[in-house]
């Protein structure tokens, strides 16, 4: 098994940090605007992009800490990996250990994510920073398969 690591610094607070990772209008800000669903532990997320998406059941949600999601509908590669964002506070720094773990061999699909999860953090990033983000349909294009 392989996982997609980064680590990156925001200039907010954990609490601020921790709304933009657990309330739909905080990743709708950051990462697609087509969330919707029930971000309770428990509950199942639904991120959509074009062509598809994907559905993330919540299994961990400790406030300002951690958050933790299962994937449970998408592409193969990503079902029943697990995607997590640890958070702590450093200086004037939210630092968030990101995790997305569990897939079976790095085929080139992963390469693609991880590239574009190294963007949607840096969303997230500016989200938290100026309260704005850059969620798609308004990412950064890396490669035809965007």
């Amino acid at each position: 098994m392989v996982d997609i690591l980064h680590r990156v610094g925001v200039v907010s607070s954990p609490d601020d940090v921790y709304a933009a990772l657990t309330t739909i209008d905080g990743l709708a800000g950051w990462w697609t605007e087509d969330t919707d669903g029930d971000s309770d532990v428990g509950g199942v997320i639904k991120f959509r992009f074009e062509p598809g998406g994907f559905d993330m059941k919540v299994l961990e949600a400790k406030p300002a800490e951690r958050v933790l999601w299962e994937v449970v509908d998408g592409p193969e590669e990503w079902i029943g990996t697990r995607i997590s964002f640890d958070l702590k506070q450093e200086d004037a720094f939210t630092i968030i250990l990101f995790r997305h773990e569990g897939w079976k061999e790095p085929v080139e699909f992963m390469y693609h994510c991880s590239t574009k999860w190294a963007t949607f953090l840096m969303s997230l990033k500016k989200l938290a920073e100026t309260g704005k983000g850059d969620p798609a349909p308004h990412d950064v294009q890396i490669s035809n398969w965007h």
